[in-house]
């Protein structure tokens, strides 16, 4: 019986760093961005065959002030009830006890940020500029008639995300803390 050789398609594709603990997400290397605090990586949805976004806080750096953990926590929770194109998508949330980080997966905005973006673009059109601006009054009033009403206090062009593909403008919430 002749013995079976490795799949060469297996062998080409990039191996993960990490699995979370569903088995649903792999986390690739590659670094999308990062703050003081977060890091996001390039990850991918096993079960719905899609790119997202792997999000980490390394929640020993506010040992010395568990109120922020409380606020951190309280915003996730926050973020998985609120249902709008215009908001990031929270799919997945869970904490690495052993090395005391918060990991959640967000969907991915390959385009990057709007600040970033518009310096790579400079010629978009008005219209397309005029649509952006209603998709992120869109998110921010659905954000200012949720029940609670819900705040973002660090709207900028740095916090508002881009995909491309499809010219959709995401607000994301959860950022004032992690940036």
């Amino acid at each position: 019986m002749p013995s079976a050789s490795p799949d060469p398609i297996d062998e080409e594709r990039e191996p993960f760093a990490e699995v979370d603990p569903s088995g649903r997400f792999g986390r690739y290397t590659e670094l999308l961005g990062h703050g003081a605090v977060k890091k996001v990586y390039r990850a991918f949805d096993l079960e719905e065959g899609r790119d997202v976004a792997w999000n980490q806080i390394k929640l020993s750096k506010f040992s010395d002030t568990p109120y922020i953990i409380d606020k951190i926590h309280s915003e996730i929770a926050l973020l998985k009830n609120l249902k709008n194109d215009n908001i990031i998508v929270l799919y997945h949330v869970w904490k690495d006890n052993e090395h005391n980080i918060l990991n959640f997966i967000t969907e991915e905005c390959a385009s990057g940020n709007l600040r970033d973006y518009r310096k790579k673009h400079r010629h978009v059109s008005i219209k397309a500029l005029k649509k952006w601006s209603r998709q992120i009054l869109q998110g921010l009033d659905y954000l200012h008639t949720h029940d609670p009403c819900v705040i973002h206090r660090d709207l900028n062009c740095s916090n508002i995300f881009i995909n491309g593909n499809v010219g959709k403008v995401i607000n994301q919430l959860i950022h004032f803390i992690f940036s």
